[in-house]
This record gives C-alpha cells, sequence and structure tokens, in this order.
C-alpha cells in the first residue's frame, strides 16, 4: 500500500479511498447491508430486485444481513429478509447460524420462522454449540420446547466443555422446567 501511495503521488493521481466494508464485499453487497442497518425498505428491495443473490451479503465481520436483524430482534426486517429468500443456515462470524442467533437473543418468533424455512436445528458453530444449547443457557423455556418439537438432539455436546444442552440443564439449579423437558425426552440409542 506504501509503494501505491508513492507512486500515485509521484503521478500526480489521487489515491481514492472506499470504505473497508465496501472494498471486502462488494458495492451492491455494502449498499444492501447499509440499507438493512438503516432499515432502507426501498432501498433494499430495490436492490434484492436488481442483483437477487444480495440477500445472503455479509458485512466486514462475516455477519450476513439476517443475523444483523435478528441480532437486533428486529421483526419486521427479520420477516422481510426471510420472506425474500435469505438463506436459513447461512453462518455469520464464530460460526453462529441464524437460529443460534435467535437462540441467543431469546427472539423465539424468529426462531419459528427459521425453523419453518428449514433452518437445521442441530447445526452447530465453532464452539460446538448448538441452538438448543444456546437456548438452556439462556433458559429459554419456550424456545427448548420448540427446538425439540423439531428434533433437536439434547445430547449433542459442545467442543468448549464438552457438555450437551442435557448436561447444562441437569447442572443448573434454576432450570428445573428446562431439565424436565430435556430429560422427558430419552437419549438416543448409540451407534453400533
Amino acid at each position: 500500500m506504501k509503494l501505491l501511495k508513492i507512486a500515485c503521488a509521484a503521478s500526480g493521481l489521487a489515491l481514492i479511498s472506499t470504505p473497508v466494508l465496501a472494498q471486502d464485499i462488494g458495492p451492491d453487497s455494502y449498499q444492501f447491508i447499509q440499507a438493512v442497518q438503516k432499515r432502507d425498505g426501498d432501498k433494499a428491495t430495490q436492490l434484492i430486485a436488481d442483483h437477487p443473490t444480495v440477500i445472503n451479503s455479509r458485512d466486514g465481520k462475516g455477519d450476513t444481513a439476517l443475523i444483523i436483524a435478528i441480532r437486533g430482534t428486529d421483526h419486521d426486517w427479520t420477516a422481510f429478509l426471510i420472506g425474500k429468500g435469505a438463506d436459513p443456515n447461512q453462518s455469520g462470524a464464530g460460526g453462529d447460524t441464524p437460529l443460534i442467533t435467535a437462540a441467543r437473543f431469546s427472539f423465539d418468533d424468529a426462531a419459528g420462522w427459521l425453523l419453518d424455512r428449514g433452518a437445521r436445528v442441530d447445526a452447530d458453530n465453532r464452539s460446538g454449540e448448538t441452538p438448543l444449547i444456546v437456548a438452556v443457557q439462556q433458559r429459554d423455556t419456550r424456545l427448548v420446547r420448540l427446538l425439540l418439537d423439531h428434533g433437536a438432539d439434547p445430547d449433542h455436546t459442545d467442543a468448549l466443555a464438552g457438555y450437551s444442552a442435557r448436561d447444562y440443564a441437569n447442572r443448573d439449579p434454576r432450570a428445573r422446567d428446562i431439565q424436565k423437558l430435556i430429560n422427558d425426552k430419552k437419549p438416543k440409542p448409540a451407534a453400533k
């Protein structure tokens, strides 16, 4: 970069500076992420119409527009993005899926919408956490029930502590209702 600045200065050319985010993800993606962050529905709709793949754009940190909306517990934008075809399984920074993000922020409505659109109930992040593990850690009884009803595996262990959702529930004396929900679900038989 230093050589480029020297060359530009020597030739009399100005070095045009664009935001790092725009350089990393492309101008359409950058504009789409900006539209979502600014809640500019007209701009977002136009960008999707012109470039349908922009719906799964990522910001400079690696989060998708859908994850950004879910993290903000924004019902309108989350529903809009899901309705426009945002990928319910595309992970963001740290490997969190939209469903894990919904669990992390106790955004139960979004979790239901994601599951209805094909979100993988047991997809884990880089730490091995599943949406169910996160929901148990958040003590979100409603979401635990929803995930279990959609087939979540309470015995999948994370990579951090080696604990499953069942283990976390059994270790937390304040989560008796969650413990009962999970313990009523019998462990899967071991594979032969």
